[in-house]
């Protein structure tokens, strides 16, 4: 408890220095302002609660707000959607057990690896919790990397976009596709703080890249959706896709990520030849890059 505790004090102090007291309709009061951001009896003013009772709050004490203030913090913070859901996960509104405990191993349905064959033009990840990929057809092999050339244990997105070169090479805009996937696993963890095995992936990912222990401290929260990647591909050029997601009914912690291009473009076309280039044989690691 302490631990998420001190975890849910860093958040609301990193999102209260994110704020605009202008754009929150704060009355000029004279004062300069030293930092950025609200003062925490600003914030305690926005939600409607007491400055001590947010104080408090914010320096971790143990003290649990009914969703209704939760809410209204979140209003006064301007948190987004994800950023609610996060702050909701650190209070503990729904929180059962703060132990840490392994988590089942997840598993792909049948069904769900004839639809990945059939969307064969289309290019499919799925990733379970924590970015674990947990299946991905023909095509998406060919767009990203083979996840099944890694070990079992270590098929995690946030991983390979941190510390595997040809991520890097690959997104035109790595450094900004590498932040979101790292804000993305601060929402996970958020999401279930006991889970032994995010605990374990964030330490690794701190001990051997500096960008992702950078960005982890900024406690910024993203919840990918759907978005757009630039690629620079190693087969077929440059290329943009957009992605969709869609979370599987009866299991709401496995998500399906579908990738296209816009209709008659060359990224279009870039991704049929790509296809075309899958279908000749095994999908493995692509061409060594030029250097």
């Amino acid at each position: 408890m302490p631990e998420k505790n001190g975890e849910l004090a860093d958040f609301l102090r990193k999102a209260r220095g994110q704020c605009d007291a202008t754009r929150a309709g704060l009355p000029a009061d004279g004062r300069v302002r030293r930092v950025p951001g609200l003062r925490r009896e600003e914030v305690a003013f926005l939600a409607g609660v007491s400055a001590d009772y947010y104080a408090r709050l914010e320096q971790g004490r143990r003290i649990v707000p009914s969703a209704s203030v939760v809410d209204a913090i979140g209003r006064a913070l301007e948190l987004d959607e994800a950023g609610r859901a996060h702050l909701a996960d650190l209070i503990g509104l729904d929180s059962t057990s703060s132990r840490p405990r392994a988590l089942p191993v997840q598993r792909v349905r049948p069904g769900l690896y004839q639809l990945l064959a059939a969307l064969g033009d289309v290019p499919v990840l799925v990733l379970g919790r924590r970015a674990d990929v947990l299946t991905q057809n023909r095509l998406g092999k060919a767009l990203f990397t083979d996840f099944e050339r890694f070990p079992a244990a270590r098929r995690n997105y946030a991983r390979w976009m941190l510390l595997d070169d040809d991520a890097r090479t690959l997104f035109v805009d790595w450094e900004e596709q590498a932040r979101v996937a790292v804000q993305s696993l601060r929402l996970e963890a958020g999401n279930d703080p006991a889970d032994r095995a995010t605990a374990d992936l964030v330490e690794e990912l701190r001990g051997a890249s500096p960008d992702f222990g950078r960005w982890w401290d900024e406690h910024r929260v993203n919840q990918r959706t759907y978005g757009s990647k630039r690629l620079r591909h190693p087969v077929v050029g440059d290329l943009t896709v957009e992605y969709e997601t869609l979370t599987l009914p009866g299991d709401a912690r496995t998500t399906l990520y579908a990738y296209s291009a816009e209709a008659g473009s060359p990224s279009e076309r870039a991704l049929s030849l790509l296809a075309s280039w899958s279908l000749a044989g095994p999908v493995t690691a692509p061409p060594p890059r030029s250097r």
